[in-house]
């Protein structure tokens, strides 16, 4: 476990994809003693400010270095906001796994389009994206939709994003 202080800081050059951000930088040096050498996206988890993370995605900046998104529930739990120093223990997530859920395979296998070698062909972070999706539903009729939404969205060829934009044109039209 790696531990280190860290100012959680807002993105505002990083471009478009992380507009409005907050993160932790995460220098190369450290990166390193979590997992030497490597290159890419991996989840981490641990402790920040006493509080218990698991699955925790660290991104490549460039130059080694890697940042650590932080999102608003993260900070409402922390009680921290932009400028605020965390004190972080991390160490990699090596059991990490997201499991699909059921209903959403039964609709992908159900289709004659081969939708599921579609899903599975996307990256796993990419159906990572998709999984919590759904998982993330407070009620059932969500649920149902977002799953409706992905089917809809692999029988199209979209991927997340393009999935989540057409929706929010669709209800800015309604």
């Amino acid at each position: 476990m790696v531990t280190f202080q860290a100012e959680i800081r807002r993105a505002e050059n990083q471009g478009a994809a992380m507009a409005g951000w907050a993160y932790v930088e995460v220098p190369q040096v450290i990166a390193n003693h979590i997992k030497p050498g490597y290159k890419q996206v991996y989840r981490v988890r641990g402790q920040i400010d006493n509080c218990s993370f698991a699955g925790l995605a660290l991104m490549p900046m460039g130059g080694g270095d890697y940042y650590l998104a932080i999102n608003g529930a993260m900070r409402r739990e922390l009680k921290k906001s932009i400028g605020d120093v965390l004190a972080l223990a991390l160490e990699e997530d090596k059991g990490f796994r997201i499991t699909m859920p059921e209903d959403l395979e039964i609709c992908l296998l159900d289709e004659e389009e081969d939708l599921m070698g579609k899903f599975m062909a996307l990256a796993k972070s990419h159906r990572n994206y998709f999984i919590k999706y759904i998982t993330d539903a407070k009620t059932e009729p969500t649920r149902t939709k977002r799953i409706a939404m992905t089917v809809e969205a692999m029988i199209l060829g979209l991927d997340f994003g393009a999935m989540i934009r057409l929706d929010k044109a669709r209800r800015q039209q309604e």
